[in-house]
């Protein structure tokens, strides 16, 4: 029987999953693991957050990894439009983690049959954005990443009374904010009015602009709270990072003491202590100020402590700022919210951080057996059971279940339909390449706007990314070595060339703006286009290079034998009990 490619790389996964599936089992609603010692949906994205002063250009920097595993990963362009006095908008409820096979229609084609049963004013004009999971950037360079941080149980509201979720916080966002600050306002007004939770706990999200970043962070008041009490639907808090600064929300609340009084660094909705006080999780005769993050989402571990399971804040501490020495022992809620790098960062340094997997630390999840013999850092991502006791692996930033990554670049310097500018990885950050989206381009291409995790289509960009990363775990120490010239020649080289399509956009925007988003759209999706093709092309090559775990050399059309480590031969000679040859 004679097999096409596309039929053999499904047999392929088919036949990985079927041997894998007794170690690790997911779950396609909640992304569960039945080894894992903590819910794999309370560790999912990692937001990195870099103020103007603290960049090497003036950009302001913020990433979102969204690393579901098992959610939607299409992506939409929403017009901007002007809208009639008296228009409602509706209101509808995304869950985040949903998905919708294709043969129903996508979650972006489905979204609005799940109303939420409220329409608000609608408001003259809404602004054009870019989405994906959540709101992204739109076009007045308001820029959004988002990390779940969880609350105290007694807080979740999972009832159909809160009419807000995270999601749909952010739509409105990029829809009606012009600045950070706004932004905020936006969200922190519609979740008192209308109720935070539904599918959502605690939730942070980076808001920025051209001039600043925000830390905001909103949660839910609990299931018995309705409208009609009077009381704020939810309680939250935003904290301005230092424009010289830079920090990290890794799953973690992230604000700890807050002055009210200092208007141009702090912001919160009017229940922010009263309700920790109502609840007993604060205690204003105690002498101590009060801590947003103690209050309402504790979390007393620290890298050492968790076994690796709560590395990231340590690690991004350890990578921006070596010359501080955090320990490892260091609970995380005793370090800052924001420091001063040792460093300016780039846009680019910013990328590489997204991949980061604590090499040369005690954490690094390649070293010996985890890693195997070719250096693994994705084998048993999760902590497992065993024998009755508990286990933990390190989660690292970079892990291997993205669907995608974002780093977005708010820049004051250039009008805003040049500033702005989304660079998408799709999947795994270690195999993936990040390209540019400007925000004011009016189209994306259509292979972002399909796929799905159950279904292999070669029309899908995102499958792309998949293709390179599946081919590329068998041989890891080998096949990254591929992978990273590839980047070097597709990302690296973008980056490079950004001041050049800058020049060139703000040369044309100055005669006719509507040029000026032309040649940025046609640049973004020829651009997009050829990065998509490289990385199919990618996946072929590293299947033909390292086929039947040998390496085969199509320069010289001659097949050569892997090297093994030492460690490893000297390890499978002691476990199997290997007995050496005798001498002839």
């Amino acid at each position: 029987m004679k097999f096409s490619r596309q039929t053999f790389l499904v047999l392929f996964v088919f036949m990985a999953l079927v041997l894998a599936g007794p170690i690790f089992t997911q779950s396609q609603d909640q992304g569960s693991c039945a080894v894992c010692t903590s819910p794999a949906d309370r560790e999912n994205c990692t937001v990195i957050m870099v103020g103007k002063n603290a960049s090497v250009d003036g950009s302001v920097i913020s990433t979102h990894t969204c690393d579901c595993g098992v959610c939607d990963w299409t992506w939409r362009y929403v017009p901007a439009a002007d809208h009639p006095a008296g228009s409602m908008r509706k209101i509808f409820y995304v869950d985040q983690f949903s998905t919708v096979p294709p043969s129903q229609g996508l979650k972006w084609d489905r979204v609005k049959d799940d109303l939420a049963g409220l329409e608000i004013p609608q408001v003259p004009h809404t602004y054009s954005y870019l989405l994906g999971a959540f709101g992204y950037m739109n076009d007045q360079q308001v820029a959004i990443g988002e990390s779940t941080i969880g609350c105290r149980e007694k807080m979740e509201n999972k009832t159909t009374t809160p009419k807000m979720d995270i999601t749909q916080l952010t739509l409105l966002a990029m829809e009606r904010g012009k600045t950070a600050r706004e932004a905020i306002k936006v969200m922190g007004e519609m979740a008192e009015k209308y109720g935070y939770g539904h599918t959502d706990e605690g939730e942070m999200l980076a808001v920025s602009d051209p001039n600043e970043i925000w830390i905001f962070e909103v949660m839910p008041v609990g299931p018995l709270w309705t409208p009609k009490s009077g009381k704020p639907g939810a309680v939250w808090c935003a904290q301005r990072v230092p424009d010289d600064q830079v920090a990290v929300c890794p799953n973690e609340s992230r604000i700890g003491e807050i002055d009210l009084n200092n208007k141009d660094y702090f912001r919160a909705s009017p229940n922010v202590v009263s309700y920790a006080v109502d609840n007993k999780w604060y205690d204003p005769q105690s002498g101590k100020p009060f801590n947003w993050k103690r209050a309402y989402s504790p979390n007393e571990v620290s890298a050492s402590s968790s076994k690796g399971s709560r590395v990231r804040l340590w690690r991004f501490f350890d990578l921006v700022a070596p010359s501080q020495k955090f320990s490892p022992d260091t609970p995380n809620m005793d370090f800052p919210v924001s420091i001063k790098p040792d460093n300016k960062m780039s846009v680019h340094d910013v990328m590489v951080m997204t991949r980061d997997k604590c090499q040369g630390t005690p954490f690094d999840p390649a070293r010996g057996l985890q890693g195997g013999a070719f250096s693994n850092p994705n084998f048993l991502p999760y902590g497992f059971e065993l024998e009755g006791k508990k286990y933990n692996t390190p989660r690292v930033i970079g892990v291997n279940r993205a669907e995608y990554v974002t780093v977005t670049q708010c820049r004051g310097w250039l009008p805003n339909p040049i500033g702005g500018i989304v660079w998408l990885a799709w999947g795994s950050q270690d195999t993936s390449c990040f390209f540019p989206l400007y925000n004011s381009i009016t189209e994306i291409p259509h292979s972002f706007e399909i796929g799905d995790h159950w279904e292999f289509n070669r029309e899908s960009a995102r499958w792309a990314a998949d293709y390179v990363d599946f081919h590329t775990q068998v041989l890891y120490s080998y096949a990254i070595q591929d992978v990273r010239k590839a980047q070097v020649k597709w990302e690296k080289s973008a980056v490079d060339r950004t001041s050049l399509i800058d020049k060139n956009a703000l040369e044309l925007y100055q005669k006719d703006p509507a040029q000026s988003v032309r040649y940025l759209t046609d640049y973004c999706l020829g651009n997009a286009s050829a990065v998509i093709n490289a990385w199919w092309q990618l996946g072929d090559q590293l299947l033909v290079k390292y086929n039947k775990v040998w390496v085969y050399d199509s320069l010289n059309r001659k097949r050569n034998p892997l090297i093994f480590p030492e460690w490893y031969l000297k390890e499978l000679v002691r476990g199997n009990q290997l007995v050496p040859e005798e001498k002839k």
